[in-house]
């Protein structure tokens, strides 16, 4: 009997500990990065902005997994953790903008994740016609259907943005103080998960520095280049020092060199470029999503690389990466 109990302890030890690391790589490619170490390092670093987020993060990570699983898809996809990601930022999106508290919102972040996996294949079979990944376009479709959604139903809508930030008209000062600059740097990396505390975004870069040094100074690189766009365009400093002006710039200065692209002099400029144009455009979305009380998100990222890399043939100084489309965030 000792020996069938411990032989079934193993059996089922064997079988989470692979799942467990496929979650927390879901996690971590939301930053382009198949690592379960940056995915626990960014666990921790949602639960320091609150515990409920670290569950929402996990939870809606493992949802999304567990479907890609069950609906088979293909092996690699859910090993690498390109399954997860964006069912991670869906719950813990619907998390933020409902009301982390309310078991409606626990009920639609569950279905919300699972229903991911549906939108992530059918985005992917689409984007396959042009050579290119999902990027987080299934996550800003989810998450922009309940933005603008969910005010219409009683039960869902709890008049509460928890830590969200909604958009609205430039005002205020645009200097921006020496607070303000290092507030910034590091509030860029955790906004993409929508948190706005900068030791957050701090925890971020970390789990981005431990998986990839490229990854992680490109993601400084694309904070840097947030921060100097919305400045010389005039962006308020509250908005800059809050990181909601210059997340979009780090996700594609990440995904224009090293991930997407061959990382070089030359694709180091075209992210560059990439980040300036998705920082300008992030003021466009929000003026776009405004009326129907909807988000940003990460529209710019999504848009902004998408044309990027279909123009990218055209120039031959940038080569695209051997990793396959499908296989990349």
């Amino acid at each position: 009997m000792r020996q069938l109990t411990a032989a079934t302890s193993r059996d089922t030890t064997g079988r989470w500990q692979p799942f467990a690391a496929e979650v927390l790589r879901g996690q971590a490619q939301v930053d382009f990065l198949p690592s379960a170490l940056a995915g626990a390092i960014f666990s921790v670093a949602l639960f320091a902005a609150g515990w409920e987020y670290g569950v929402y993060g996990l939870v809606g990570t493992a949802v999304g997994t567990a479907t890609a699983r069950l609906l088979g898809v293909t092996e690699s996809r859910v090993t690498a953790g390109l399954e997860g990601f964006n069912s991670c930022l869906v719950s813990v999106g619907f998390a933020v903008f409902l009301g982390a508290g309310h078991f409606s919102t626990v009920l639609l972040a569950l279905a919300g994740s699972a229903v991911t996996t549906v939108v992530t294949g059918a985005v992917a079979r689409v984007l396959a016609t042009w050579d290119l990944p999902t990027f987080t376009l299934p996550y800003c479709l989810m998450a922009s259907a309940m933005t603008i959604g969910a005010p219409g139903f009683e039960r869902v809508w709890h008049h509460g943005t928890g830590l969200a930030t909604l958009t609205h008209p430039a005002g205020g000062p645009t200097a921006l103080s020496p607070t303000d600059l290092w507030h910034a740097f590091f509030a860029n990396f955790a906004q993409i998960f929508f948190m706005p505390q900068w030791y957050v975004g701090l925890i971020f870069l970390i789990g981005i520095f431990a998986a990839s040094r490229l990854a992680g100074v490109m993601a400084c690189v694309g904070s840097a280049v947030g921060i100097l766009t919305s400045w010389v365009l005039g962006a308020p400093a509250a908005e800059v020092a809050e990181g909601t002006m210059g997340y979009n710039a780090v996700l594609v200065a990440m995904g224009l060199c090293g991930v997407f692209l061959v990382a070089d002099t030359w694709s180091l400029g075209y992210a560059v470029a990439g980040a300036v144009a998705a920082t300008g455009l992030s003021s466009a979305m929000a003026a776009l999503f405004a009326p129907s009380g909807g988000h940003t998100f990460t529209w710019p990222f999504v848009l902004v690389t998408m044309v990027f890399l279909v123009a990218a043939p055209a120039f031959p100084r940038l080569r695209r990466t051997t990793a396959a489309p499908a296989d990349a965030a």
